[in-house]
């Protein structure tokens, strides 16, 4: 028996890798400790929760006064009453969805007229699109709902709870009957506060005193009840837990708000020509060869959305200015200039470091733009309220059959035919035809024998039905489709409508 052997190429091998210190064995006999496992990546961050710091000044009283006024409007608003006239809801804003109606003041709506509010809603825009461009972030910081609800809760908050040094501390604390109590607290009265936000909303949509009658008494209607849980159930989620991340992650609006900013809008800035180097200080000390900042922190610590603005303009900041007041507070209490951090613009910022400030420019080709489209969308929309018609017709011709040939030859065909008679007072108009030759009416219940014209009533701010006969020789209608025009005229004031529709005939 003959043995082959074979020789197979082989890689060769790498010499051991040695151990790492931390792992190598103290003695052969010592087992080696294995290596800790790898740290797991985070692709996202966890949320660190925002303390707000308590914060006194001018711009936290104007944010005070302004959250006031627009509360008070909102749960006001319903209760504000306005005299229509009889049979009609004294209300003075209401949105009545069974009514198919909208009531602001003296203003009534129709579900026709629906484009006046798309006008309303592109007023608003280009209203704050020119805000925006001249006082920044003004929207987000002050009249938000966003902002106005959070800064309540905070307050609550606060009053329960304490200050940030002691929210931390009771967050960090183990469970006890005092923090158990001032945490149930704070939620019962977000609650509560969320509870008389749906509530108000609901009454835009209702008469006031009407809803909240039923709704305690249990007589409300299932949308009422729901709509007033789901608005509440949004205000204590949004302004009690989400806060801050509606306005970084949630809101669109600082996404394309840029657009609007020029170096000529004014926003929260810091003075870093002034402001750096920063470092601690202590009261008394010179500032010689040093910056007026004392890196104290404040700053970020009040700002509701937790943005350090010495590190610049960030998406997360809303304008709100506390930061401004927190910091004229160290800056007084150091005996150094107010407004190292202040609202200004960008290029007056520029020109202040090199000692030649400037005003405010609010008119510029951008502002000019906006004020002009402004006015033409408030022009349009005013004239359009002013000289809107108070009557209307629609008419919806029949499709099954398109006409009807009598036995004289002649066709006819049937319409429904709506006046809507947008006034607080009964209207008697007369309708007639044009357009086709020698055509007579019928109007079921109103005008029985063939005529050239019919009397009709419309009752007040009601739309009024009825049943329209239309006949009309053969040779009038030579074509499958021909114009005929209804034309109605007001008895009184001799006002004219014209509507034009078509009358299907047998054609040629």
């Amino acid at each position: 028996m003959t043995t082959e052997t074979r020789l197979t190429a082989s890689r060769p091998m790498p010499p051991p890798s040695p151990l790492p210190s931390s792992t190598a064995p103290a003695d052969p006999g010592t087992a080696a400790t294995p290596a800790p496992p790898p740290e797991k990546i985070k692709f996202f961050a966890d949320r660190e929760k925002i303390y707000p710091r308590n914060i006194h000044g001018t711009w936290r009283q104007v944010k005070w006064g302004v959250l006031g006024l627009l509360l008070a409007l909102y749960y006001i608003g319903p209760w504000i009453r306005w005299d229509r006239g009889p049979g009609a809801p004294d209300q003075a804003l209401l949105i009545d969805m069974p009514g198919r109606r909208a009531y602001f003041f003296a203003i009534e709506i129709w579900p026709q007229e629906v484009y006046y509010l798309t006008g309303l809603l592109i007023i608003a825009a280009i209203g704050l699109f020119l805000v925006t461009a001249w006082f920044g972030r003004v929207w987000c910081g002050f009249t938000c709902p966003q902002t106005v609800w959070t800064d309540l809760f905070l307050w609550v908050e606060r009053k329960i709870e304490g200050d940030r040094n002691a929210r931390l501390r009771l967050d960090k604390a183990p469970l006890s009957l005092n923090k158990a109590t001032r945490k149930t607290g704070k939620h019962v009265a977000w609650l509560v506060i969320a509870l008389a936000t749906g509530g108000a909303w609901i009454m835009y949509f209702n008469d006031a005193p009407t809803v909240v009658r039923e709704f305690f008494t249990g007589q409300a209607s299932t949308a009422v009840y729901g709509f007033t849980a789901l608005f509440t159930a949004t205000t204590y989620l949004l302004a009690g837990w989400a806060r801050e991340q509606v306005c970084i992650y949630m809101c669109p609006w600082p996404r394309f708000q840029s657009a609007m900013f020029d170096e000529h809008s004014l926003i929260v800035t810091y003075e870093d020509w002034r402001g750096e180097p920063r470092g601690a200080a202590r009261k008394g000390q010179s500032f010689e060869g040093r910056g007026d900042c004392v890196d104290c922190g404040l700053c970020w610590q009040v700002c509701p959305t937790g943005v350090d603005i010495r590190k610049g303009q960030q998406m997360a900041c809303i304008g709100c200015a506390l930061c401004v007041d927190a910091c004229n507070s160290v800056m007084d209490r150091f005996g150094r200039p107010r407004n190292l951090i202040t609202y200004d613009s960008i290029a007056n910022q520029n020109a202040r470091t090199e000692g030649n400030p400037t005003w405010l420019r609010l008119i510029r080709p951008r502002t000019l733009i906006y004020i002009a489209v402004l006015a033409i969308a408030a022009t349009v929309m005013a004239y359009s309220l002013v000289t809107r018609d108070r009557v209307d017709v629609a008419v919806q011709p029949d499709r099954s059959p398109l006409f009807v040939q009598l036995s004289d030859g002649s066709i006819r065909n049937a319409y429904t035919f709506k006046i809507l008679n947008m006034e607080r007072q009964a209207k008697n108009y007369t309708l007639t035809t044009a357009g086709v030759a020698g055509a007579m009416l019928t109007v079921v219940g109103y005008q029985p024998e063939p005529a050239a014209g019919a009397a009709l009533p419309a009752p007040p701010d009601a739309v009024a039905t009825f049943r329209v006969l239309v006949t009309a020789p053969r040779e009038s209608v030579p074509h499958r489709t021909n114009d005929l025009w209804f034309v109605l005229t007001d008895q009184a004031t001799g006002e004219v409508v014209e509507h034009r529709t078509v009358f299907a005939s047998q054609g040629k």
